[in-house]
């Protein structure tokens, strides 16, 4: 399986330090997450996976090989998929036709290998057309398939920009906030999906605000604050961190103050009901 490690990563705008000396590992078959207030670096940590911004201190590895200095089209066939914050779908084309868009992609990726990842079926090379009924069938979208998908309502377009990424068979696969937008419902549905996909050997790293979904599904999470790791662990050691709590409600609170006895994360609504990032 393929790791995806930053070490030391840093990214600076000018005079400003968006992501400072951030180190995290991301393992395939689990979920992790990265949490924190808005504008704390989480899409631009992001964006330096990626190599839509170029980090001016650190390393991004993947499998253990550096690609710090590799272009956004070659980490993107070496394995790394990305949805973005801001939902990001053809409206006018159907389903099947918004997922078939990354699996086109992907073909013209001569060196990728054919094996399908577990993680969609068990090994094999199907046919493209079999290998778009088996995303649609994963994500329970075949009745939806020649859907325009500018028809479909928030949760159903957030599966289909999954299923693009999918199409192109990542090893990482990076989601930006995918739960917005959606009811409580439809989040839970979500979730089990990706708790699915990391059972059967997809590396997760979620950006989320809702904080319940994440402490469901994440293994593993660290938390920015002003563009730094200010916590890391599992989700149980995370959401009674006080520097985490600090970060969240503006103070720490103390140990025996009752006022904040007892505070957990998933429970404080600002928290859960944060609006999307901006500019971080």
């Amino acid at each position: 399986m393929n790791v995806l490690e930053l070490e030391s990563l840093s990214v600076r705008f000018g005079g400003h330090l968006a992501v400072s000396d951030v180190s995290m590992r991301v393992e395939g078959g689990r979920v992790s997450g990265l949490i924190g207030p808005n504008g704390a670096g989480k899409t631009t940590t992001f964006n330096a996976i990626c190599g839509v911004v170029t980090p001016s201190s650190g390393r991004v590895s993947l499998g253990g090989k550096d690609i710090s200095k590799v272009g956004t089209h070659k980490r993107a066939r070496l394995g790394i998929g990305r949805t973005f914050q801001r939902l990001e779908v053809f409206s006018s084309l159907t389903v099947r036709e918004n997922i078939q868009v990354g699996l086109e992609i992907r073909r013209s990726w001569s060196r990728r290998s054919a094996k399908l990842p577990q993680y969609l079926a068990d090994g094999g090379d199907p046919t493209p057309e079999d290998e778009i009924n088996l995303i649609l069938e994963r994500l329970d979208l075949g009745p939806l398939a020649d859907q325009p998908v500018g028809a479909l309502p928030t949760g159903h377009a957030r599966l289909v920009e999954l299923g693009r990424a999918l199409a192109a068979r990542p090893s990482i696969l990076l989601l930006d906030e995918p739960a917005s937008g959606l009811d409580d419902a439809e989040t839970d549905i979500f979730g089990d999906l990706l708790i699915t996909l990391a059972a059967n050997g997809l590396g997760i790293l979620l950006v989320e605000h809702d904080v319940a979904l994440v402490m469901r599904v994440c293994s593993y999470l660290s938390v920015l604050d002003f563009g730094q790791v200010i916590a890391s662990g599992t989700p149980e050691a995370v959401r009674s961190n006080e520097a985490v709590l600090s970060a969240y409600l503006g103070t720490a609170p103390a140990p025996d103050t009752a006022e904040y006895a007892g505070v957990d994360l998933a429970d404080f609504p600002p928290v859960a009901g944060f609006p999307q990032e901006a500019g971080s």
